[in-house]
């Protein structure tokens, strides 16, 4: 029996130990507060019409709150307490007096200033460990939430992951990047500042247009307007490649004026071509350095009025990076851009600190959901959970959803089923230049070939 005893205490020994390599990796315990986990414990209290709701994180000895809605300490010692019920279960914890439950610790009583009642506990994950938990308290008994309502804290708790998961890459990149010293003008022999000026001027770039589908009829509404270097030697050269050394150069300002004339100049073309049908909306991604400038209202405003495109067929793409310097100054744009008739996009949802809070506080009209989540929704039920979650906050916010980098069938089909209405990506078309899209535009109802279909006719073939 004590030899048993001895090799359960080393598994569990591994495990914390496995389990607190983890949290370091992510670097989140004694860190300033952050909107994005403000905004997810305000929404997990509002949602749930609880008194309070809290994300904290535990190491050896302690559970560190990171965010809490509602009174909280700061932390509070790791015995006995509501996260170390949730370790030992591996899942959702649910208490329905604390007061009296034998399981709890005074110390978990402190995590509410006032009377704590009901208490339901779920797991915050990342790298298959649970770091933390995402708890909710009442001063009130209640009934514990149904199954799917858990299934919905759940969620709400997966978007902490990816928030973690997106800060561990983070740090692995900074391990990785060298010093300041070597920027990227002195990396590279190619492209420079001066290949880049002399690009624009000799008119090189192009602009290539990726469909927005209906994902329930494949129906294009609306287009991605994707910049490409068209260089005379070295063929066609993706964003990648230069976009990063015209941000850091100072040539993103010029580059993203040319591209938004021209998304103009486009829309304002295929409306000639087709009096009858409406094109589709244009969205053209702005570079954070774009967005802060002085006057871009009126700069928009210009290149409507000088092209004659109508306002309602132009959106406009931003990341939180674009917004993090100056949340009124932001604000303020974006209610002006709206006052013209733009539609606003965050894009690559999911992929800041923030993203959570600004999609609350800002007036987006569309949610674009990374690349990242849609490539990961087939690899199982928790992937799936947390673009499922967007998707619902989405709805709550009276968003659009755009789902971003569909490859496969199966990504399509569970998208589907999720109830996010819109997506892009190379399942159904890859960008193209203008003429080609045209061609699109001109198909029965534009609606796209059905991809189950075309795969199994090229089986057959």
């Amino acid at each position: 029996m004590l030899e048993i005893d001895t090799v359960m205490a080393g598994v569990l020994n591994s495990q914390e130990t496995s389990r607190l390599a983890a949290l370091r990796a992510v670097d989140i315990l004694d860190t300033p507060a952050e909107p994005a986990y403000d905004a997810i414990t305000r929404l997990a209290a509002e949602y749930f019409h609880v008194d309070s709701a809290v994300i904290s994180f535990a190491d050896e000895t302690r559970v560190w709150i990171k965010s809490a809605w509602g009174d909280s300490r700061r932390e509070i010692p790791r015995s006995n307490s509501l996260f170390d019920l949730v370790l030992t279960a591996n899942g959702p914890v649910t208490i329905r007096d604390v007061r009296r439950d034998a399981r709890v610790g005074e110390q978990a009583l402190q995590f509410c200033a006032r009377a704590t009642v009901f208490a339901v506990s779920v797991p915050i994950r990342s790298s298959d460990q649970i770091l933390g938990s995402l708890t909710l308290f009442t001063q009130d008994p209640r009934e514990p939430l149904t199954p799917a309502e858990l299934q919905e804290l759940e969620g709400i708790a997966g978007i902490v992951t990816s928030q973690l998961e997106l800060r561990a890459l983070r740090k692995e990149r900074e391990r990785q990047t060298p010093g300041p010293s070597s920027n990227a003008c002195e990396r590279k022999t190619w492209p420079r500042s001066s290949d880049l000026r002399r690009a624009l001027e000799s008119r090189e770039f192009v602009m290539y247009y990726q469909p927005e589908v209906d994902l329930s009829t494949r129906r294009i509404v609306g287009l991605e307007a994707l910049i490409r270097w068209q260089h005379p030697k070295r063929g066609l050269v993706s964003p990648g490649e230069f976009i990063p050394l015209a941000e850091e150069c100072g040539m993103i300002l010029p580059i993203g004026d040319w591209g938004l004339a021209e998304a103009c100049r486009q829309i304002q073309m295929w409306t000639r071509e087709d009096p009858r049908h409406e094109p589709p909306r244009v969205c053209v991604n702005l570079s954070a350095r774009q967005f802060q400038r002085a006057g871009l209202t009126d700069h928009v405003e210009a290149l409507l009025l000088r092209s004659g495109a109508d306002s309602r067929l132009l959106g406009l793409e931003m990341t939180e990076s674009s917004l993090i310097h100056n949340k009124e100054s932001a604000m303020d744009v974006m209610e002006s851009l709206r006052a013209l008739g733009v539609s606003l996009s965050m894009d690559d949802f999911g992929t800041g600190y923030s993203s959570l809070s600004y999609l609350h506080s800002f007036p987006f009209d569309v949610l674009k959901i990374d690349r990242s989540f849609v490539a990961r929704i087939s690899d199982g039920p928790q992937p799936q959970q947390i673009v499922r979650t967007i998707i619902e906050l989405a709805n709550v916010f009276e968003l659009d959803v755009v789902a971003e980098g569909i490859e496969t069938r199966e990504q399509y089909r569970l998208l589907r089923q999720m109830g996010c209405r819109f997506g892009q990506g190379y399942l159904f078309a890859r960008p193209m230049p203008a003429e080609e899209v045209g061609a699109l535009l001109r198909l029965p109802g534009r609606i796209l070939p059905d991809p189950e279909v075309a795969a199994l006719k090229d089986r057959v073939a």
